[in-house]
């Protein structure tokens, strides 16, 4: 009987909401809720299926962008350079596209991706230089360099393979389309990655207490290095979601990318100060960052308005999870 009392008690509606309310993606989830019940209340056209596919589509290019800044922050670290990163790679296969050669528009795509960002990854941890100045120089080089090689010229995309993501997997009220679908694919599996293997939970020591890894057998330098050319993957992902989405490769596109993806992953409850936070709560965030800037372009709002809204919530959840590194370390 005693033990029937307790699995009751384990399971009453006040045990499950302090099991929610303690995971991190709960502030992000509510906020998101209360966002959009805020906007489907003062706008008419917000809580719609045509527009509801829209934020889903908004979000597919930032959203997996962010998943590699996600793995960048869990080991402390930041990349300023993500968004210039898949810019490259999308002018390069715009280029060689224009050749007709899409495979190895493709290959070279991934190659510039993931090279770029393990060079990223190769100077931090062999120079043990801050990933903000590190990245921050990548950033001005890439963007400067995808100007030089495209003559400041953008590439239109006629692949139907390139532009594939942009696509509707399928119709009706609400419109799904395959880079929504790679999305929660990539989420999905990254999750997994991050919380079911050896991989993930070396990723996660690190960001906590790098000396301590390293103490206990972790390659820190190694795992470092690896996160770091994992994100160029999912940066090529999410630039061959930007040409489904736009099928122009333009040098001067996604310039605030990198600031989105940290926003969103801010938002979503991962701490700057690495360890903490996962790629679901990165997902909630970066439908956060599109909810808010539709919700307030349909109510009529400036868009430098936006910026500021914006701005106004980063700094908040900066603060957020300032205050609670704090309370954790007391």
């Amino acid at each position: 009987m005693a033990g029937t009392s307790g699995a009751r008690q384990a399971s009453s509606p006040r045990a499950l909401a302090f099991a929610f309310f303690s995971q991190p993606m709960a502030g992000p989830l509510i906020a998101l809720v209360a966002i959009s019940v805020f906007f489907s209340l003062t706008t008419s056209t917000f809580l719609t299926p045509r527009n509801i596919s829209l934020l889903f589509q908004q979000s597919v290019v930032i959203g997996t962008l962010a998943l590699g800044q996600t793995l960048v922050i869990l080991v402390a670290g930041i990349d300023l350079a993500c968004g210039a990163i898949m810019v490259l790679g999308t002018v390069v296969i715009g280029s060689l596209a224009a050749d007709g050669n899409i495979a190895l528009a493709m290959a070279m795509g991934l190659l510039v991706c993931v090279g770029a960002a393990s060079l990223n990854g190769g100077i931090i941890t062999l120079l043990r230089l801050p990933p903000f100045i590190v990245t921050l120089g990548m950033f001005t080089a890439l963007q400067a360099g995808a100007r030089l090689y495209t003559n400041s010229q953008s590439y239109p995309i006629r692949s139907d393979f390139l532009t594939v993501l942009g696509s509707p997997a399928f119709s009706g009220p609400l419109t799904v389309t395959w880079g929504m679908l790679l999305w929660i694919a990539l989420t999905i599996v990254l999750s997994y990655a991050l919380n079911q293997t050896a991989w993930g939970v070396r990723v996660y020591a690190i960001g906590n207490a790098p000396n301590a890894a390293r103490l206990n057998g972790v390659n820190v330098r190694r795992v470092a290095f690896s996160v770091y050319s994992l994100a160029g993957i999912f940066y090529f992902f999410a630039g061959w979601q930007a040409l489904g989405r736009t099928p122009i490769a333009d040098p001067s596109a996604y310039q605030l990318a990198n600031l989105d993806t940290i926003t969103a992953v801010v938002i979503g409850g991962s701490s700057l100060f690495g360890g903490r936070g996962g790629v679901v709560g990165t997902f909630i965030g970066a439908l956060i960052v599109i909810v808010l800037k539709n919700g307030l372009t349909q109510a009529g709002i400036d868009s430098l308005y936006q910026q500021i809204a914006t701005g106004i919530l980063v700094i908040l959840a900066v603060a957020a999870d300032q205050y609670m590194s704090r309370a954790k370390r007391s």
